[in-house]
């Protein structure tokens, strides 16, 4: 008999993008046909259910490439940033922020960004990652201070400093 595995529990996620967005399209057809029907006269029947389906299908296209490109998840044993999963064991450290102040760029702001993507994706901000190979990378998320906190503990949990209820570790004896 084989053993089904319990789902990770997700320390940090973000969707890229909300089906709810589908229906705002044909929500504002449907509002323009109802003051049409009010307002007497001509009513744009073929119009409007033509642009409110024509409003869908171009925004299910768009949440599909979002939820396929543009979502974060993290686990206590990976980070997901679109189609790529790169281990937690993988990385050494969570890098400082950069200085908003300073005119100099940190080394990793130029570093690849994870994901499939070339770049942080618009509306979000990178957080620098060191490697384990030596190498700079760029996790990113919209929540960005939230991401780099609990990535910040998911990898010092991982190191052995505490475990994942929250109390330190004992010693063994």
């Amino acid at each position: 008999m084989s053993e089904v595995q319990a789902p990770e529990a997700v320390l940090f996620s973000e969707p890229g993008a909300r089906w709810r967005t589908i229906a705002y399209g044909p929500a504002l057809c449907g509002i323009i046909l109802a003051i049409e029907v009010a307002r007497g006269g001509a009513v744009h029947w073929f119009g409007l259910v033509f642009c409110a389906v024509l409003l869908a299908g171009f925004v299910w296209l768009q949440v599909i490439a979002g939820k396929r490109h543009i979502s974060v998840e993290l686990t206590a044993d990976t980070l997901r940033e679109g189609a790529e999963v790169v281990p937690l064991r993988t990385i050494a450290q969570v890098l400082p922020e950069d200085d908003e102040e300073s005119w100099d760029y940190e080394d990793w702001q130029s570093a690849r960004a994870l994901g499939e993507l070339s770049g942080v994706p618009r509306r979000r901000k990178g957080i620098g990652l060191k490697l384990r190979d030596g190498s700079l990378a760029q996790a990113w998320a919209r929540d960005h201070v939230t991401l780099r906190a609990e990535l910040t503990s998911a990898l010092e949990r991982l190191d052995g400093h505490e475990e994942p209820n929250g109390h330190e570790e004992k010693e063994a004896e």
